[in-house]
């Protein structure tokens, strides 16, 4: 009777201190920055000034979130020279950290040379395909627009 006693307790013992490492756990993760995806097809430039609002707010509220933008089909013109109206907020948000994206489809469909995209810039060889890797990593996504 003695040993089976011990073996409740143990058994207690061993569930306080799973339940005490999970919950841990998941404490330390709401800590954890936030991953988020941004999808950006729109060439319409009140969209983009609407992007560079979210992202300062974004960024003033949880400023460890890891932002990525992938920008494709009509969406390249936020970033790309002699189209973009909105040059000097996307660089600076580029120097915070935020990673944008050219898609490399949609330069060749487009026409668009890669020395016309900001200095900067990142390049993935295919938007919705960037999108989705980032979304099977856990990453959070949004689409602008």
């Amino acid at each position: 009777m003695l040993k089976f006693k011990y073996a409740i307790v143990g058994v207690i013992i061993l569930a306080i201190a799973t339940f005490s490492f999970s919950w841990k756990t998941s404490v330390n993760e709401g800590k954890n920055e936030h991953r988020i995806v941004i999808q950006l097809t729109s060439g319409d430039t009140m969209v983009h000034k609407q992007l560079m609002k979210q992202l300062s707010n974004i960024t003033s509220v949880s400023p460890t979130t890891k932002i990525e933008v992938v920008c494709h089909g009509a969406g390249l013109d936020m970033i790309t020279e002699g189209k973009t109206i909105v040059k000097e907020k996307v660089q600076a948000h580029a120097a915070k950290g935020i990673q944008f994206n050219a898609c490399e489809f949609s330069l060749k469909e487009r026409k668009v040379e890669r020395s016309l995209i900001l200095e900067g810039m990142g390049f993935v060889p295919a938007g919705i395909i960037e999108i989705v890797k980032r979304q099977e990593e856990g990453w959070s996504y949004i689409k602008a627009g």
